[in-house]
């Protein structure tokens, strides 16, 4: 269930952390916090997901 999602998610995170990287690399504290909420919106994803196939596993 939501391997799609998942898989979203994760390249969501990786982005933000290169993104992130990048604003610390090049002293841009605005890329790096965009890549930083990035990398939060990826976890929250993440966290639906699991929410979601814990309730699938409930009702089976």
């Amino acid at each position: 269930m939501g391997t799609e999602e998942r898989i979203k998610a994760t390249a969501k995170n990786l982005e933000g952390k290169a993104q992130e990287a990048v604003g610390e690399l090049t002293g841009d504290p605005e890329i790096k916090a965009e890549g930083k909420a990035k990398q939060a919106e990826a976890q929250v994803a993440q966290e639906k997901e699991n929410i979601k196939d814990k309730a699938k596993d409930v009702i089976d």
